[in-house]
């Protein structure tokens, strides 16, 4: 396996990150919510000045890079009550069961504790075994289901799960 590098998500990335997160939800995506719903909400959460404006007020971007080019990333954001959003956590469809979502999970989860955060919550799709699965093994809970109207007709079925970070 080629070397992975992690780090902070340059502002300058931030239309690779769009076009990679892209090629992850049409790839991903299809089955669980519809190609019209995939590119509303891609239109609505990977704009490169989007982007660029969370990475300026403070959120934190993580990134995987193999031979240069950006394999994967997660954003993260506290929120009010002492926890962080996970808000956005994924990997390249060639790189996927690797690790690399694993090692930026622990990434995000250091920067939480290290900023005196005890849980990290996120949202994912009821209809998404693979990622559910995969949030269990790391320590996540499903708290409840949350169901949302996200504007176009469209709306998101997701779990809520949470993880308390023992330590902090």
């Amino acid at each position: 396996m080629r070397a992975v590098d992690y780090g902070p998500l340059r502002p300058e990335e931030a239309e690779a990150l769009a076009a990679l997160a892209g090629l992850i939800w049409r790839h991903d995506y299809p089955g669980m919510i519809s190609a019209e719903q995939i590119e509303y909400m891609l239109a609505q959460r990977y704009h490169p000045p989007l982007i660029r404006q969370t990475l300026a007020r403070g959120d934190r971007w993580d990134a995987a890079h193999a031979d240069g080019a950006l394999i994967g990333f997660a954003h993260a954001y506290a929120i009010s009550g002492g926890g962080m959003k996970l808000d956005k956590l994924y990997v390249h469809p060639d790189w996927q069961r690797r690790g690399i979502g694993a090692r930026l999970l622990a990434r995000l989860e250091a920067y939480a504790r290290a900023h005196g955060r005890h849980a990290l919550l996120l949202r994912v799709n009821r209809g998404n075994a693979r990622a559910i699965a995969a949030y269990r093994k790391y320590g996540f809970a499903v708290e409840r289901e949350v169901e949302e109207e996200i504007g176009g007709g469209f709306v998101m079925d997701d779990y809520m799960m949470i993880k308390q970070l023992a330590g902090t």
